[in-house]
């Protein structure tokens, strides 16, 4: 895909991209699909991804208690707990307001762990890494944020989010519908957004302007981006993902060259 070597344009040192459809044809990538990179809040996707694991295994439910007084698993994969965005400190009424929250994701798998009995990061390399062949993919710190990654890893999870094996597709559909609607908050690096719509894990792209995916992407759009330069997204309408790895911390620079890479894709997948 020509539209992939737009990245060799992106102020940064490192970088590499790919494409995958539904059915998990990898499209095209450019760049050294093997280097790894820190994948910042991308991160929440895999930790969310267990999450949805777990709650099919029967570890935890949707309502189980986690979190601050009130809250549930729910609250904390919606970013509806009401816990500060790097501090252990309930700041709302869960369910009131969409506070984007570190703290939400590491309390989501301390509670994982609690009731599975295995450390998180044991329970997701044996529920998700190894099943999908991710042999390179570790958790390196928090669960929010301190997963390493390679292009090829992640384009095997961006095939799972659109024809999952590892979850029923009811599950899946689920996660990337809105959770708590209408609840507005701050996207990290693009404002406040009324709405500020989440799913269960997954930020969902809506008519959330500005945002960093493009244009032209379908509302239905779900994924996640890392501050340090990285980004995953599915777009259900176009049938296909693109993960976008880089090696510069998320800045102005970004927010510029990813909207327009976004829609040259997917102006050369409807071609």
């Amino acid at each position: 895909m020509e539209s992939l070597r737009l990245i060799d344009e992106w102020p940064v040192d490192n970088a590499t991209a790919g494409v995958v459809s539904a059915s998990g044809e990898v499209r095209g990538h450019h760049g050294d699909p093997a280097r790894l990179f820190r994948l910042a809040s991308v991160t929440k996707l895999l930790t969310a991804y267990t999450a949805h694991i777990a709650i099919e295994e029967g570890v935890v439910e949707l309502d189980t208690p986690a979190g601050p007084e009130g809250s549930t698993v729910a609250h904390l994969l919606a970013h509806t707990s009401g816990l500060a965005f790097d501090a252990h400190k309930a700041m709302a009424e869960p369910g009131t307001r969409r506070l984007y929250s570190n703290a939400g994701f590491e309390e989501l798998a301390d509670a994982l762990a609690e009731h599975s009995g295995i450390a998180f990061a044991e329970y997701q390399r044996e529920g998700l890494f190894e099943p999908l062949g991710m042999t390179s993919t570790h958790l390196e710190g928090s669960p929010a944020a301190g997963a390493v990654s390679t292009l090829d890893d992640l384009l095997r999870f961006a095939a799972e989010l659109q024809a999952p094996k590892l979850l029923a597709p009811e599950t899946l559909n689920a996660a990337t519908a809105i959770a708590f609607p209408g609840l507005n908050g701050v996207l990290p690096g693009f404002g406040h957004q009324k709405p500020n719509d989440w799913g269960l894990g997954f930020e969902i792209r809506d008519h959330k302007s500005p945002h960093w995916t493009g244009a032209n992407s379908s509302p239905r759009t779900f994924g996640h981006f890392g501050q340090s330069g990285t980004f995953l997204w599915v777009d259900p309408e176009a049938g296909h993902a693109c993960v976008g790895l880089a090696d510069r911390s998320f800045g102005p620079w970004a927010a510029q060259v990813w909207p327009p890479f976004t829609d040259a894709v997917l102006a050369e997948l409807s071609a």
